[in-house]
């Protein structure tokens, strides 16, 4: 049996199941003293640096995280939008993390009226955000049991509600009459467009490799935006992509009356038009975003990974749009969809996907948050530790894991 979460982890759980852009001359506020104030037991600190040249990086504390903020950048509710950075001395390699947190588009989403199907940080980015983060996401955090102990970090907040990539103001209205309007920023695409021009003034030598990582919101977050990182970060020699339970499945499915809504709600058809018209007829179905991704970038290896029974990610899918469906049926659906998506990705030798059955923990969503353990693929022999191995291994074709053992409670229930 997947084994549970300790209880310190409670809030992390409620928190994730809330479910060419260059700033050059931006200037931006950098914070070391809002960093961890030491590191962890079994962290692995930094090494003081040895004959090299830090460079734009030289003010940062190494191994720490360290607070940005550039004017300009809003969270949903109009204050004032907030990264962080880890950077090492040990490797040029970068992780960036997306943080998971539902979505909204309507006053009850936006407001949290909506309870844990609303959007996460609704009332903007407190200064120690990381002082969860930090050891919530085993990519991000530098123990020995981390593959990517050595590499940087930047850890990209959610507090928009629009999978970190709207661009609309929108004023929301209380449908009992009761609440004032809600005036809502869905502003992440000038967020991330402000993180990927730091990153770029700041990163400047090369980048052997970057990977683009998160859950849930932050998992279609890294998806949604891994075009944009790739195009305006040149000095990237090889991109990665692992999106983790936030798996953006083609229109031609289930997930189209989400799709359509979103799409409405967070202007993505006025920003395709605008920043990638020429794949403007191609995302009509947003799904299609998969194809588009491994034909642009063909070098690069990218993946989708998720549990078959994710019980939230697929609530976010459906629930709304099919009139409150029973947890059997939701699981239809999902199943249904990813073997769309399966279809689509097995027809790219550059695509994968590392899928198993069930975990206990957070109704089955998200691997990349609480441990490792508890990913296995029992026939595969493997966990998602090795997956992001395999997956950053360039000698080795990029594979396709799906378990098919079932086990947990709901195994009856699913298709």
């Amino acid at each position: 049996m997947r084994s549970s979460s300790a209880p310190w982890l409670s809030l992390l759980l409620f928190a994730t199941a809330c479910g060419g852009g260059s700033n050059a001359g931006v200037h931006a506020s950098v914070d070391a003293s809002a960093r961890d104030g030491a590191v962890l037991d079994g962290q692995i600190a930094d090494a003081a640096p040895d004959a090299r040249d830090d460079g734009p990086l030289a003010g940062l504390s190494f191994g720490r995280w360290n607070k940005v903020e550039i004017p300009g950048t809003v969270c949903g509710d109009g204050s004032q939008y907030k990264f962080f950075v880890n950077p090492t001395h040990f490797s040029d390699n970068l992780v960036v993390y997306f943080e998971p947190g539902g979505a909204c588009w309507d006053f009850d989403s936006c407001s949290h009226r909506g309870g844990v199907m609303g959007a996460a940080n609704p009332n903007g980015i407190p200064d120690n955000h990381m002082d969860l983060w930090r050891v919530a996401a085993p990519i991000i955090v530098r123990n020995d049991a981390n593959p990517l102990k050595d590499w940087n970090y930047v850890f990209v907040p959610y507090c928009t509600g629009d999978i970190h990539s709207g661009r609309s103001v929108h004023t929301y209205v209380d449908p009992t009459g009761v609440e004032p309007d809600l005036v809502w920023h869905h502003a992440g695409r000038a967020d991330n467009q402000a993180v990927i021009g730091w990153i770029g003034e700041h990163f400047t030598r090369s980048i052997p490799k970057m990977l683009l990582t998160g859950c849930s919101a932050g998992g279609a977050g890294s998806l949604a935006n891994y075009y944009f990182y790739r195009k305006d970060l040149p000095n990237v020699e090889h991109g990665y992509l692992l999106s983790d339970s936030g798996p953006i499945f083609p229109d031609a499915g289930n997930s189209k009356p989400m799709h359509d809504t979103i799409r409405a709600a967070w202007d993505l058809d006025g920003l395709i038009h605008d920043e990638i018209p020429e794949y403007e007829r191609e995302l009509t179905d947003l799904g299609a975003l998969n194809d588009l991704l491994a034909n642009e970038f063909p070098d690069d290896r990218l993946s989708s990974v998720f549990f078959r029974l994710d019980y939230n990610y697929s609530l976010y899918s459906y629930s709304r749009f099919y009139a409150d469906p029973p947890r059997s049926e939701i699981y239809r659906l999902w199943w249904e969809d990813t073997q769309l998506m399966m279809a689509q990705y097995d027809a790219h030798p550059n695509l994968g996907y590392y899928l198993p059955f069930w975990r206990e923990d957070n109704s089955s969503h998200c691997l990349t948050i609480i441990r490792w353990q508890g990913t296995e693929i029992e026939g595969a022999g493997m966990d998602l530790r090795d997956y992001v191995n395999h997956l950053l291994d360039d000698a080795t074709p990029l594979r396709s894991y799906l378990e098919t053992a079932r086990e947990g409670p709901y195994a009856d229930q699913a298709p």
